[in-house]
């Protein structure tokens, strides 16, 4: 078994992903997912699933949605209802627990790639990094949890994940460039700047890989643009980070000089 929550959420079994086509349940099986090997609260469910308007048989129906993620359970990992009961989708004091291995749910796995890319990353592996942030990214099959409209318990962790999942994708560019593979993530970068034009990182990375692909004037260019949107829109100038990539690319900095992203986040600097 395989739980599936970072795309469209599901159930793999053997590759073949099983979903549930109600869409209470669904909901409910996200927040379990979200929380697995966690309890969670009766009120928790009543919360995301009804928010502040919750019907006077909200226990009763939350009962038979677990009633039927229990069956849909038994469908697809082919146990019995026992087995379900008392060793998948547990009743506990309070509420309801989801047991899962970690390697059984991909959000665990990608956390345990992130986590081992930092560290490479902080010893300056970078190619060790690099391959192990893709291998994390690469976990993802679309954005968190796309197919479940998300009520108050479950949007803020999406947008949690969603926002851990730019961090390791600005990490693992900083390993591909500390691998000198500036050209290679150039293509990626340019997307990546019109898609987040407020993220100082990417915008620092990508004048980086332009600057070091032999496109110094476009470098510059990318840095006037970038100041002139956050001081239009935002209005702020651009953090001191990105002024000393600025000033490394006007002096012609060489690779060992330009400062590093992810030694930027060490630090705490802003963007």
């Amino acid at each position: 078994m395989r739980a599936v929550v970072l795309g469209s959420l599901a159930i793999e079994v053997n590759g073949v992903p099983h979903s549930l086509s109600a869409f209470k349940p669904r909901q409910a099986l996200a927040l379990l997912l979200l929380n697995a090997n966690r309890t969670v609260s009766v009120s928790g469910f009543v919360q995301e699933l009804w928010d502040d308007n919750p019907p006077s048989s909200a226990l009763t129906t939350l009962q038979t949605y677990i009633l039927q993620l229990r069956k849909f359970l038994v469908r697809t990992l082919n146990i019995s209802q026992a087995t379900a009961s008392k060793h998948v989708l547990q009743t506990v004091p309070g509420g309801y627990v989801f047991r899962v291995r970690p390697e059984q749910l991909d959000l665990v796995v990608f956390k345990q790639l992130a986590a081992q890319g930092y560290q490479s990353l902080a010893t300056r592996d970078f190619a060790t990094a690099a391959q192990q942030l893709r291998a994390a990214l690469n976990v993802w099959q679309g954005q968190a949890l796309v197919d479940v409209p998300a009520g108050p318990a479950i949007e803020p962790q999406v947008r949690g994940l969603e926002e851990a999942r730019l961090v390791v994708l600005e990490q693992c560019i900083d390993a591909d460039l500390g691998c000198g593979r500036h050209r290679e993530v150039l293509s990626e970068l340019a997307a990546l700047s019109i898609e987040h034009p407020y993220n100082e990182t990417l915008q620092g990375q990508f004048m980086l890989s332009l600057h070091r692909s032999g496109r110094r004037s476009d470098a510059l260019e990318t840095y006037q643009r970038i100041r002139s949107t956050l001081i239009e829109d935002v209005g702020l100038e651009p953090s001191s980070w990105l002024q000393q990539v600025h000033q490394a690319v006007l002096t012609d900095a060489g690779p060992d000089a330009m400062p590093m992203a992810h030694e930027r986040r060490l630090v705490g600097s802003r963007g």
